[in-house]
């Protein structure tokens, strides 16, 4: 939705197809960081952005070994919203495309799923949906997540690997919270709490691919290991296991993004860990760059596939620099915390120097909140009459 607003803003006729009737999906992505604010105000909608309905979640916490440690502080980035926003995806995705319907370019086609692409000569024209209309453009954009059909052979895959699984859940809560993320551990049982206002987001990590077993123990077992790890928690509103909903956690990326006609970007190029929740937003960066580099040119009439290349590259650094930091916490980290073992007595010396040391939660503050590379909108801007 952002690359076609980017696009449809420099006067490029663009058309976003979107799958479903409308976006109305729950735990899909609702961390909306900093990095990507910042472009929303270089946009100008920062302001219209937070009048939607959203939280605000300024560090990060963790109940570990007994106690509480702080391992995160976002409220010191020098950003125009020094803050995580929490809104429902489909509170972003509908604010994106009641401003991108600003300009005559942009157009939004809902219930219409993509079957397969047009190839004409080697190059990707355009694609085909599932009613049987085909769709010609000089330039197909796949941002479809990390189930694209552009990964169904079409642009090669590098599985670099998940030891978890994470099972989604909500929870009321017993009384007003602090603006903050909280994770409980421990020893095999981590839970993750992101704070909803009037409710709690809850992600149970698991084992990778033990979901059917534990739900197949039923919801009786499922509330003893979150009270294992979270017992201060409210768990009168997890009574079915239908109540859970599985995240298939994986983390891997294109090692080729485009093909002549084709580029492929966000969750489509690189399926993000839930770690940091950085996915949207490195996928915001993406359109950015993307739009920087190719909208221009395109609008022009210009032939953009020998510059295809130059977006990839412009943003294989920041993906390959943060999944190395994802799989770095999931197998020495995560990997760890989920295996069975003596109960946990001290939390490990990186999180006790994090609560320590304000300076350090603010270097990581940073890397979650601003990313690396963070792109600036360059790309140019028609009259939207």
């Amino acid at each position: 939705m952002m690359a076609g607003l980017l696009f449809a803003r420099a006067g490029c006729s663009v058309r976003v197809l979107e799958k479903h009737a409308d976006f109305l999906r729950d735990f899909r992505g609702d961390t909306v960081h900093p990095s990507t604010m910042e472009v929303l105000d270089q946009l100008g909608m920062l302001d219209r952005f937070l009048q939607r309905p959203h939280s605000r979640l300024d560090r990060a916490e963790l109940r570990l070994a007994g106690r509480e440690w702080t391992i995160g502080d976002l409220s010191h980035l020098p950003t125009p919203a020094p803050f995580i926003a929490m809104m429902p995806q489909w509170e972003f995705l509908d604010f994106l495309r009641e401003e991108a319907s600003r300009w005559p370019g942009f157009t939004l086609e809902m219930e219409a799923p993509v079957e397969a692409f047009i190839e004409e000569q080697g190059r990707v024209a355009g694609v085909r949906l599932r009613d049987g209309r085909e769709l010609c453009a000089r330039l197909t954009i796949a941002a479809d997540g990390r189930s694209s059909i552009v990964r169904d052979g079409m642009l090669p895959v590098e599985t670099l690997g998940a030891p978890m699984d994470v099972l989604w859940f909500r929870l009321a809560k017993k009384e007003p919270e602090g603006d903050s993320l909280r994770g409980s551990v421990e020893r095999g049982r981590l839970v993750v709490l992101i704070d909803r206002a009037d409710y709690w987001q809850c992600a149970l990590v698991i084992p990778k691919g033990k979901a059917d077993e534990i739900k197949a123990r039923g919801i009786e077992h499922v509330r003893s290991i979150v009270a294992e790890a979270a017992p201060d928690l409210d768990l009168s509103e997890l009574d079915e296991v239908e109540d859970l909903k599985l995240l298939s956690v994986a983390l891997d990326r294109l090692t080729r993004w485009h093909r002549r006609g084709l580029l492929a970007i966000g969750d489509a190029a690189h399926a993000m860990s839930p770690i940091g929740g950085v996915g949207i937003n490195l996928a915001i960066q993406d359109a950015v760059a993307a739009a920087n580099i190719l909208a221009g040119r395109l609008a022009r009439g210009d032939d953009v596939d020998p510059l295809l290349a130059k977006v990839e590259r412009r943003r294989l650094f920041p993906t390959r620099f943060i999944q190395r930091a994802q799989k770095a916490a999931q197998d020495n980290i995560i990997g760890r915390l989920l295996a069975p073992g003596p109960p946990l007595r001290t939390a490990p010396l990186p999180i006790r120097l994090f609560d320590r040391y304000p300076w350090l939660r603010r270097i990581s503050g940073r890397f979650v909140g601003l990313g690396i590379r963070r792109e600036r909108v360059r790309s140019p801007m028609v009259s939207p009459s």
